[in-house]
């Protein structure tokens, strides 16, 4: 039986609370990688221009999850794309689709791999500058086709 999602749990973040420290790259790296190096090794990434910080990470809209030709992305039922390792043939199609380029690859292993919303940055960062937050997949839907079926603008 197929799991109904009608919100999405996805990271959002405070640019005026960051410092740059990079406590939630280490922790996602930690998540992924079993290695607090962050960089390459997390899927989310903390960028800094002009003394302002922005993130580069997944918002979970799932456009990936009709690119996989075996089927191992999948939506969780807190709304985050998971990517079944076990599953995955390693091919990249969701790397190469992901418009924001949040599907991360690293040369450890085939498979890629993305924020899968589970916290361990939010908990990680001492100023408080992420949040797990839920809104209506109904937000997303003009850009999730998985499921739902393309809309006509």
């Amino acid at each position: 039986m197929m799991t109904v999602v009608e919100t999405i749990t996805r990271l959002k973040f405070y640019p005026h609370r960051c410092t740059g420290c990079r406590e939630c790259e280490r922790a996602c790296s930690q998540v992924h990688f079993k290695t607090k190096e962050g960089g390459d090794k997390s899927a989310l990434r903390i960028k800094e221009k002009k003394g302002i910080y922005s993130i580069h990470v997944c918002d979970q809209r799932g456009l990936c999850l009709d690119m996989c030709p075996v089927g191992a992305l999948t939506r969780r039922k807190n709304g985050a794309v998971w990517l079944d390792k076990k599953t995955c043939i390693g091919c990249q199609a969701c790397v190469g689709f992901c418009p924001i380029g949040a599907m991360k690859k690293a040369k450890e292993r085939i498979e890629p791999f993305k924020c899968i919303s589970c916290g361990s940055c939010v908990r990680a960062c001492p100023e408080e500058a992420l949040e797990l937050i839920t809104v209506p997949l109904e937000e997303k839907k003009e850009i999730v086709y998985h499921e739902l079926g393309a809309k006509n603008k």
